[in-house]
């Protein structure tokens, strides 16, 4: 049974594209997947090379993959994962993603004319972008996940756990290279007469803010946690004590000029700072001596701030 005139129709109607190369990479044939999707005419691109035809192929690379097909007669195979499309098709479902082309995977033939002589590749474009999209959103959805896991729900910075993991890091870090590396802790001043005169609200709101003014004056590697209710820490790699005094006076003077409002009222709120730098100890201890440092600070008045040092807390400065 003779079976020719199944070829046109089927080609016509399938829905997966078809391109046909010589062996010089010239257009003999593609289906009409592919000439709707690009605008294009068979009969107008016949003879011509597909680089010429579709501009904007990845020509250097598919050149090689097209010789390898051709000289080694064995098959290719890109997936959208590898490259996200091979010929610039716009894909036809209504999804939103970050890009309006479809995504392909693409499996290369090599072919023989029934002469035994004339070479050719087919190349077969399937649409992947559902894939696509479904691959972007869950990764979209893992990162999210990933960012709650590690900041805290209410002002944004890292959770107590992350930052704690990360200080873990930079001590580990420190030790390997021989750098500088210095903690904040800190926590506002008489917070629970603030809450109990603006309520919860306010409190929060005043964490909020808080954590934005202190965020903005830290550089990027600093890494600014919430350690626990209106406590906060500070992890300043490569910074000694000295520096670390710095950046916490700073933090405190900041803090102190700030006018916040809440329901129309004006809030002032200050802060008292522990400073610890690291000499040997272990993430646990530097926490212990920079909260030592911290109620020193609170006993000696507060808004101020006061280093760990050995074998007492110094009072270092007090912001006026």
């Amino acid at each position: 049974m003779q079976l020719d005139w199944l070829l046109q129709p089927l080609l016509a109607q399938l829905n997966t594209g078809v391109l046909v190369l010589n062996d010089q990479h010239q257009i003999v044939f593609f289906n009409q997947f592919i000439a709707r999707r690009a605008d294009k005419r068979l009969e107008h691109t016949q003879g011509q090379l597909v680089y010429d035809v579709f501009d904007d192929l990845p020509r250097a690379w598919l050149q090689r993959k097209l010789d390898g097909v051709l000289s080694l007669q064995a098959p290719a195979f890109s997936s959208w994962e590898q490259r996200q499309y091979i010929l610039k098709l716009p894909h036809l479902r209504p999804l939103s993603s970050d890009s309006l082309y479809m995504a392909q995977n693409c499996t290369m033939l090599p072919l023989t004319a029934p002469d035994g002589v004339s070479h050719y590749v087919c190349m077969l474009i399937e649409d992947a972008t559902d894939a696509y999209v479904y691959q972007l959103q869950l990764q979209q959805s893992m990162a999210q996940l990933e960012l709650a896991n590690r900041t805290d729900g209410l002002t944004g910075v890292y959770n107590r756990r992350y930052w704690q993991q990360q200080l873990g890091y930079e001590v580990a870090r420190a030790v390997r290279y021989q750098h500088s590396l210095a903690l904040l802790l800190f926590d506002l001043d008489k917070f629970k007469q603030l809450n109990d005169q603006y309520g919860h609200q306010g409190g929060d709101a005043v964490l909020v803010e808080l954590s934005a003014i202190i965020g903005a004056l830290l550089r990027d590697t600093d890494l600014l946690g919430r350690y626990g209710g209106e406590e906060f820490g500070v992890v300043l790699p490569e910074t000694d004590l000295q520096g670390a005094v710095l950046v916490a006076n700073r933090i405190c003077k900041a803090v102190a000029e700030h006018q916040l409002l809440f329901n129309g009222q004006t809030l002032s709120v200050t802060v008292s700072i522990g400073v610890s730098s690291y000499k040997g100890q272990t993430a646990d201890e530097l926490i212990q001596q920079a909260d030592m440092a911290l109620y020193n600070a609170k006993r000696q008045g507060r808004n101020r701030v006061v280093a760990w040092q050995e074998p007492a807390e110094v009072y270092l400065k007090q912001v006026k």
